[in-house]
């Protein structure tokens, strides 16, 4: 299909555009609210070249990831002429401010009912999310600008002098984002509750004027003003009385715990005035009672609690990292693989740039980047292994996903686009997570650091928010153990995907079909050398004979009924994907005995763990998959009692399994046995016998080749 045809066929996938009651997006992803949930076609999105993964959400909500390409495909789909009109109206209370945003109108559609299972909390960490996401472009930005500027320093290619007035103008695009961006956060959390965004950011910036800082000048204000230092984050504060009343100065540069909470409150305040003054004169005394009342709470009271709390987390983890670095280090790394699928790692974020207002530095990034390069280790295991298996779909995906993480530090192309679709990729990856947290807490405890304090802190630092990407490396203190820390994780993950893969024996026999079709489909059109050439071995296309040769008799296989009972057609099985021939044809047994045996003599290329599924080569190439049951592999291996393992020679009739279907039914699953020739598209013919009783080792299937 073309672009286009792929974005239509997204609209299709979710059941048509009379099922989508809204559409908006966010970084990476298509958020759909459907009247019919059910009607999501899995399979069909997840062969969509634009479309990286599909997450289920609660009531008949639906994510589709595509990655850094989403506005454009939300654009796209919103100007289908089946989607006119589809998530662009405004309630009556937001239609005098004109067409409601993508947050608004998301915010809204929540409001009538469509929340996770406990409502408030869904609600607090979409509104930290919100809060970010808009800046997250710039923040990222200026994460390579630093990193760059740190690297050049380290070369000797730019001198690291204040007097140097480019240095100088560098470094002000950078820190520009950050001094102001509890401005940028009070607009966007302002915005999210539906107050007015400018009240929010005049707010904060009015604790960052001139005026405000000068208050705690002592050489201007004398007596009036008392500092007192805190040791233990290295920063001084200062407290005035401003009508009678105590207020504590702070520093609300690069603060984000402030606004968060300043924003809350604004929107208490400004819906409550808004209900009280007449409509006819809002335009003027909502913001001005807004400002005079949150600015007021915000300099008294919101503020040095926001800097109270934001200090007192970082001191305890602080505390944790210098006490007890091994077991901080490791933790963060083995957390983070959870925190982000679900949204709950903003929190940490804002802790960091917290850290590095009031300490001056951060040390949680550190161990964060080794979960982020674990998980990227994971990604470029699915690229060998694509590659090798000529999976062109997965190929383009983990391209994509590790593009993004190696350069923009960006985890959730990798997790929404493959991780959290196959389900042992996390056992894999963890433990890459967990080897990049033990190596940086070894090392950052042998090597500790020196900050700008004096202060020597165990592990790696930084005094810089930043996306963990290979760009970023150089904003790290001891560099050198974070970028062997990270490359620990790296290649573990990778390694153990490689080795131990991360598919089920059924989803590689599904790449195996999907590959076959494909060089059938080339053979088809007249490129035989192509194809061969691009076939995994497992399915060659054979060579064509000389001409002057004389065709050769076609050899055969028969392919034994595994089990005894009735033989039914793969159409009338019961499972749609082995219905659709993408594993080849075969049939399926309703099995009346319980010891299932091999079809055909060969090697056992795979066995599942569970028991519940066979693969079978044999010397003359005929691909084979048994599989017991439908769905059984969810019984975890209970009730299947295997008597074979992978690498194992077997003659057509040796046991492979005894099965106790009585325990299968009871657990609610089908007992019929699946049988299909994987490599069925490379072969001369493939002829069920199907409506037959049979015992095990009659012929079932012929296979000619």
């Amino acid at each position: 299909m073309s672009h286009q045809d792929d974005v239509k066929a997204i609209i299709t996938a979710v059941g048509g555009a009379a099922n989508v009651k809204s559409l908006t997006h966010c970084a990476t992803r298509l958020r759909f609210e459907l009247k019919d949930g059910g009607k999501v076609d899995q399979a069909s999105l997840d062969a969509n070249k634009v479309v990286l993964g599909g997450v289920p959400q609660s009531g008949d909500r639906y994510q589709v990831v595509i990655g850094g390409q989403v506005a454009s495909v939300y654009d796209e789909i919103m100007h289908l002429p089946e989607m006119a009109g589809v998530g662009a109206g405004a309630s009556a209370e937001d239609a005098s401010d004109g067409e409601m945003s993508d947050a608004e109108l998301k915010a809204a559609k929540r409001n009538q009912g469509v929340r996770g299972k406990v409502a408030w909390l869904d609600n607090f960490f979409e509104y930290l999310a919100d809060s970010f996401r808009p800046i997250l472009g710039v923040l990222l930005g200026a994460s390579i600008i630093i990193a760059l500027v740190n690297l050049f320093i380290s070369l000797g290619v730019i001198p690291n002098d204040e007097a140097n007035t480019g240095l100088m103008f560098i470094k002000a695009l950078w820190k520009g984002v950050f001094y102001f961006l509890p401005i940028m956060v009070a607009y966007n959390a302002a915005k999210k509750l539906k107050v007015d965004p400018w009240l929010g950011g005049a707010i904060m910036a009015a604790l960052m004027t001139p005026q405000f800082t000068a208050l705690s000048d002592t050489k201007t204000w004398g007596d009036a003003v008392s500092c007192v230092e805190n040791t233990t984050l290295g920063t001084s504060s200062c407290t005035t009385t401003v009508f009678g009343l105590p207020m504590q100065l702070s520093d609300y540069s690069g603060n984000v715990f402030v606004p968060l909470m300043m924003a809350a409150v604004l929107a208490l305040v400004y819906h409550g005035l808004k209900r009280i003054i007449p409509e006819s004169v809002q335009l003027v005394f909502l913001p001005f009672f807004s400002l005079i009342i949150v600015g007021a709470l915000t300099a008294f009271i919101i503020g040095p609690i926001g800097v109270w709390a934001g200090n007192g987390l970082g001191v305890f983890l602080a505390w944790m990292n210098s006490h007890a670095p091994f077991i901080f280090a490791i933790a963060i790394p083995l957390l983070y693989p959870f925190l982000v699928p679900l949204g709950l790692h903003w929190p940490l974020n804002a802790l960091m740039l917290m850290n590095i207002q009031s300490m001056g530095y951060d040390f949680i990034q550190g161990p964060m980047g080794t979960w982020n390069f674990a998980c990227f280790g994971a990604t470029a295991g699915v690229l060998f292994l694509s590659i090798r298996d000529h999976d062109d779909q997965m190929r383009q995906t983990s391209i994509g996903a590790l593009a993004a993480g190696l350069l923009g530090g960006v985890s959730e192309p990798s997790l929404y686009g493959i991780h959290l679709r196959y389900k042992l990729i996390y056992s894999r990856m963890l433990v890459g997570c967990g080897v990049g947290g033990v190596v940086i807490a070894v090392l950052g405890w042998l090597f500790p650091a020196t900050v700008a304090s004096g202060e020597i802190v165990h592990g790696v630092t930084t005094t810089a928010f930043a996306f963990t990407s290979l760009l970023t490396i150089p904003v790290f203190n001891q560099m050198w153990v974070y970028a062997v820390s990270i490359a620990a994780a790296f290649i573990t993950s990778m390694v153990l995907i490689i080795v131990m893969d991360y598919r089920t024996p059924e989803q590689k026999a599904e790449v195996k079909a999907r590959a076959a079709a494909a060089v059938a489909a080339k053979v088809g059109k007249g490129e035989a050398a192509e194809a061969a050439e691009a076939a995994p071995a497992a399915v060659e296309a054979p060579a064509a004979p000389a001409a002057s040769a004389p065709a050769p008799a076609a050899a055969t296989t028969a392919v034994l009924a595994p089990v005894a009972g009735h033989v039914v057609s793969l159409d009338d099985a019961g499972d749609p994907v082995f219905a659709s021939r993408a594993l080849g044809e075969g049939v399926g047994v309703v099995p009346s005995a319980s010891v299932v045996k091999a079809p055909v003599s060969g090697v056992l290329q795979t066995v599942a763990e569970t028991g519940h599924a066979f693969g079978l080569k044999t010397d003359d190439g005929v691909e084979v998959l048994v599989h017991v049951g439908i769905d059984t592999v969810k019984m975890n291996g209970e009730g299947f009692a295997v008597a074979v393992a992978k690498g194992d020679r077997v003659n057509a009739g040796d046991e492979l399994v005894t099965v106790d279907f009585d325990k299968v039914k009871a657990a609610g699953y089908s007992t019929t046995t699946l049988m299909t020739v994987l490599n069925t598209a490379m072969l001369t013919a493939v002829t069920p016998k199907t409506d037959v009783d049979v015992k095990a080792g009659d012929e079932v299937i012929a296979v000619e080749h």
